[in-house]
């Protein structure tokens, strides 16, 4: 899935990600990063609100694990099941997440959980950075559910 084609999609189908500006700057096997402006996601001390940082960071690694689905023709619905989010330090201007899986080795093993049992969950991780500094750690697990008739 190309970068173009995976924002217009989370712009239609999750309005936040549009409201936010949020915008994909890579995507690969291994990852994905997005990225957004401070002006929409600002608060009241002038540094991106908490909670824009945690959609981006939830964002990025939702949309890791629907590329990988996507690639695999796998058909499933996706959803955050918990998360973890430390805030290490303020963001003052445009932030990025950029997602991975927590362990390099656990697609193949979710993968076919899901074939097989029409339910698997992933750990993915994401690091939001601020002019080049890490800011935040995520750490999210997700849930696939494969709808049958």
């Amino acid at each position: 899935m190309l970068a173009s084609e995976l924002q217009h999609y989370l712009h239609e189908q999750i309005p936040l990600s549009a409201a936010m500006q949020v915008r994909v700057s890579a995507v690969d096997a291994q990852g994905v990063t997005l990225s957004a402006p401070l002006a929409p996601n600002i608060n009241h001390h002038e540094t991106v609100f908490g909670g824009s940082a945690a959609a981006l960071a939830i964002l990025a690694g939702w949309s890791l694990v629907h590329v990988r689905l996507r690639a695999a023709n796998l058909q499933a619905r996706l959803v955050i099941q918990r998360n973890a989010l430390e805030y290490e330090r303020p963001m003052s201007g445009e932030f990025s997440a950029r997602s991975a899986f927590e362990s390099g080795d656990t697609w193949p093993a979710f993968a076919a959980l899901l074939e097989r049992r029409g339910r698997a969950r992933l750990t993915v991780i994401a690091t939001l950075e601020h002019g080049g500094l890490r800011s935040g750690h995520f750490t999210g697990q997700f849930v696939a559910l494969v709808q049958r008739g």
